[in-house]
């Protein structure tokens, strides 16, 4: 048995959850998401509950059924409270802004990064104390949040020299030295 999979997920007060065959509707004050579970496993609301059963007791079986009560309870998090992820751009000169339906960055590249920003995601820039722009990703889906923000630090990955680039609020990078001059004597 599935120890994830067989956890009820409770349904908070202010969302609608609607099960049509294999398709999960989930709709909160942040959004409205839906899903398509793999075929072994069912989906029931059962008194202000969602619950999970396979059919299928092998190994497939088991793990897409932990899986589906795992991506489903998350989607249930995201329409009520959200997710968010903040990166800060680091480096002399690297600037961020939004602009209409765009992230506009200046990292240093012979020209700007445009960054089109999808319906469903909010992103929002501001400056830390000490002066370095701080960008933060937000909506409802998780898989979503995390793919866009992913993104956009694939644009200047942090580098171990200097630390310039772009990288998540909390990761550590590490350092290397540099080149050592020694004189000749």
């Amino acid at each position: 048995m599935s120890r994830i999979g067989k956890k009820p997920i409770e349904i908070p007060p202010n969302t609608k959850v609607e099960v049509k065959e294999q398709t999960v509707h989930i709709e909160g004050p942040k959004g409205k998401l839906s899903w398509t579970v793999p075929a072994p496993v069912t989906v029931a609301v059962n008194e202000g509950k969602l619950l999970t059963t396979t059919t299928q007791r092998d190994r497939t079986g088991k793990s897409r059924w932990g899986l589906s009560r795992s991506l489903l309870a998350n989607m249930i998090k995201g329409v009520n409270e959200g997710y968010s992820k903040q990166l800060l751009v680091e480096g002399v000169g690297f600037r961020a802004a939004v602009q209409g339906a765009n992230l506009n960055l200046t990292l240093g590249y012979s020209h700007p990064i445009s960054f089109p920003i999808p319906q469903t995601i909010k992103i929002t820039v501001a400056d830390t104390a000490d002066k370095k722009p701080l960008i933060t990703v937000e909506g409802c889906d998780k898989q979503q949040v995390g793919e866009v923000a992913a993104r956009i630090r694939r644009f200047y990955k942090p580098e171990p020299y200097k630390g310039k680039g772009i990288r998540y609020v909390g990761e550590h990078v590490r350092r290397k030295a540099g080149k050592t001059v020694t004189t000749g004597g």
